[in-house]
């Protein structure tokens, strides 16, 4: 018995010691998200039909601004963390809930119901917003579903948008689809980025890359991440990098 005890003890240490790393790893994670989301502002604005939306805004006196809108079945809360680091950068950093998106707390409560084909009005009211807020130039950021809107809403926008980056965007999702005449309305800059191992999103990324006029431009990343977990998977330095020169490329005034 006491062997037994004694050996136990050993594992759990060993355990506890290899785990260590892992916590301090999710400690510095933790400190960073509470960090960003301290030095943001709750803000609501109203999507081109109407529907009250909750955001938080990263950055301030910034005149190029990004709205960053999310995957399903997440919230603005997986923006947070880039937002900062945009905001670092020198942009003017949006996140949002899309409608009927109600995560509460700190993240926000959209109203409307879940409807995601036309959710791109919705990025269409973070557009405006930010442009109220002092963005001369505007760049879109989504993921998954989200890039599929933020392609949507600048066919749609009246005003130039410089440049849409996707993450694993499908072409098309319950009502939401980016075609081929969607995407020739497109004059800024597009990139589009997904991972290997997510094989219908590569798939989507090739095919809204061919059927996109230029300037355009498609990364398939040896990773399996989905979405803006593309941002912190194995590939994620790559993925962040990817963004932050392209944005930096189209961001630039003239």
């Amino acid at each position: 018995m006491r062997g037994r005890r004694t050996r136990g003890t050993g594992v759990l240490a060993v355990a506890l010691v290899c785990l260590a790393p892992l916590l301090s790893g999710c400690d510095r994670g933790r400190q960073e998200h509470d960090a960003a989301l301290a030095s943001s502002t709750a803000v609501t604005f109203d999507s081109a039909d109407g529907v009250r939306l909750d955001g938080r805004l990263f950055g301030r006196g910034n005149d190029v601004g990004v709205v960053l809108s999310h995957m399903l079945p997440a919230d603005q809360s997986s923006w947070w963390d880039f937002a900062q680091r945009l905001a670092d950068e020198g942009y003017l950093a949006l996140t949002f809930d899309f409608r009927g998106y109600c995560p509460g707390g700190t993240a926000g409560c959209s109203q409307g119901e879940r409807d995601i084909s036309q959710i791109w009005q919705d990025v269409l009211g973070a557009i405006d917003f930010v442009r109220a807020q002092g963005a001369g130039r505007v760049l879109l950021v989504g993921a998954s579903m989200g890039g599929t809107a933020s392609l949507v809403a600048a066919a749609h926008s009246s005003s130039p948008i410089a440049a849409v980056i996707t993450l694993s965007a499908p072409t098309s999702i319950e009502g939401l689809v980016a075609d081929e005449n969607v995407l020739t309305l497109l004059s800024g800059g597009k990139l589009f980025i997904a991972g290997v191992g997510d094989a219908s999103a590569a798939m989507a990324a090739e095919q809204l890359y061919e059927q996109a006029p230029p300037p355009k431009r498609v990364e398939i990343v040896p990773a399996d991440d989905h979405g803006t977990d593309l941002l912190t998977g194995s590939q994620g330095e790559v993925v962040r990098t990817l963004v932050l020169n392209y944005l930096a490329q189209f961001g630039a005034t003239a």
